[in-house]
């Protein structure tokens, strides 16, 4: 299975950041290939999104810790997909934030490109700004 990280720092209150980016309705607008998200009743939700041309649907299970910050979500099928995107505080007024993908997808650099992309918008969202590898 392929594991995929990426982190970045966005100024804001951590727990701001993170009351934005559990909140289902708020993942098309980061998360780039999707354009729909709706609960779709306890730990599901229901996506829509543009992959490689095609409008793809599904349910998935999803999972929102408010205690440590941090959501979970997946989907069962052949890529056996999951993910995990948490935040954490990285000094005053700075929230660290860091999305890891597991797959057996053997696109790499693809997904690697889809995760910087995903917290440079959640970045340009929250701040105005690009994002920065750390």
């Amino acid at each position: 299975m392929g594991r995929y990280e990426h982190s970045t720092t966005v100024r804001t209150d951590p727990q701001a950041l993170f009351d934005y980016v559990a909140q289902v309705g708020n993942l098309p607008a980061y998360m780039n290939a999707m354009t729909a998200a709706e609960p779709a009743g306890e730990g599901r939700v229901f996506v829509s999104a543009e992959v490689e041309g095609q409008r793809r649907e599904g349910e998935a299970w999803f999972e929102v810790d408010r205690d440590r910050r941090s959501m979970r979500w997946g989907s069962p099928g052949p890529n056996d997909y999951s993910g995990e995107l948490s935040v954490t505080d990285a000094g005053p007024e700075s929230a660290g934030l860091r999305v890891v993908l597991n797959t057996e997808r053997a696109d790499g650099p693809g997904i690697r490109a889809g995760l910087e992309t995903t917290l440079a918008n959640v970045k340009r969202l929250i701040e105005g700004s690009g994002t920065e590898t750390t």
